[in-house]
């Protein structure tokens, strides 16, 4: 099977931060490998399924952010987060995602998370609006990164029925929602954090309006423009991450991968 497992495996190490991801929207375009390996931290390579690989953009609330053994923090550890994220694979065969942007509704957290872990949070005036009638819930995204000229995005869904385990995109919605971890280069160096939480219990979704331009800011400008290939929900999962680990020195060096081209296992 490509990707990940249902089942998460343990953390390598203690918890070292515990969040809450709820209302979560999954929108995903299929794209050529060759068009993401340029983006990836060395060390790593693109993620392939059927021999695509995928870029996403993920809108959601993170909520009761914690850092065991101190206890939540409900109030400035919760806010809208936006993130545009590609999927990597590294040499030990670790299938990870890595952030193109977070865009994030908090100041002190994104500060923090850029300084210690190196992961590309933008401080942004983010929001969700849930709305519920005859048709269903339906979950409403806006988020403008603060400063002149940042890139805004707006996503509006109305979710569906319940994905069912032998759903026939089985492998494909395990492949793009079951990560268990991310790569990110910080400090001259490729870290690989694990994350675990149970289950993601996922949704379709029907996107009812796309203005974004995220995408294109994360070096995507054409993917906007058209319609979605995978457009999933969740209510939400609890989560927790150990510290990111530095990867050792590849032994091998990934050839960007054209349209029509091998791809390697």
């Amino acid at each position: 099977m490509h990707g990940n497992p249902t089942l998460p495996p343990p953390l390598p190490g203690r918890r070292a931060v515990e969040q809450h991801w709820r209302d979560v929207l999954f929108l995903h375009w299929r794209v050529d490998p060759g068009l993401v390996e340029p983006h990836l931290p060395p060390g790593t390579r693109p993620d392939v399924i059927g021999g695509d690989t995928w870029v996403g953009l993920i809108p959601f609330v993170l909520a009761d952010t914690r850092f065991p053994p101190l206890p939540a923090m409900p109030r400035l550890g919760t806010f809208v987060e936006v993130n545009v994220r590609l999927y990597s694979r590294d040499e030990r065969g670790r299938h990870g995602v890595v952030f193109r942007t977070l865009e994030a509704g908090r100041l002190l957290p994104v500060l923090a998370a850029r300084a210690g872990w190196g992961l590309p949070y933008h401080w942004a005036r983010s929001s969700v609006t849930r709305r519920v009638d005859a048709g269903g819930l339906e979950l409403d995204f806006r988020s403008r990164r603060h400063g002149l000229g940042g890139p805004s995005t707006r996503i509006r869904a109305r979710l569906g029925a319940p994905v069912p385990p032998d759903a026939p995109d089985a492998e494909l919605v395990g492949f793009l929602t079951a990560r268990w971890g991310y790569h990110e280069r910080h400090l001259g160096r490729t870290w690989w954090a694990r994350n675990t939480h149970e289950p993601w219990p996922l949704q379709r979704a029907e996107l009812l309006e796309l203005d974004d331009e995220l995408l294109a800011a994360s070096g995507f400008p054409d993917l906007a423009g058209r319609a979605p290939d995978s457009v999933l929900a969740s209510s939400g999962v609890r989560t927790a991450f150990s510290r990111p680990r530095a990867l050792a020195a590849p032994a091998w060096r990934w050839a960007p991968v054209r349209a029509g081209g091998p791809v390697p296992a």
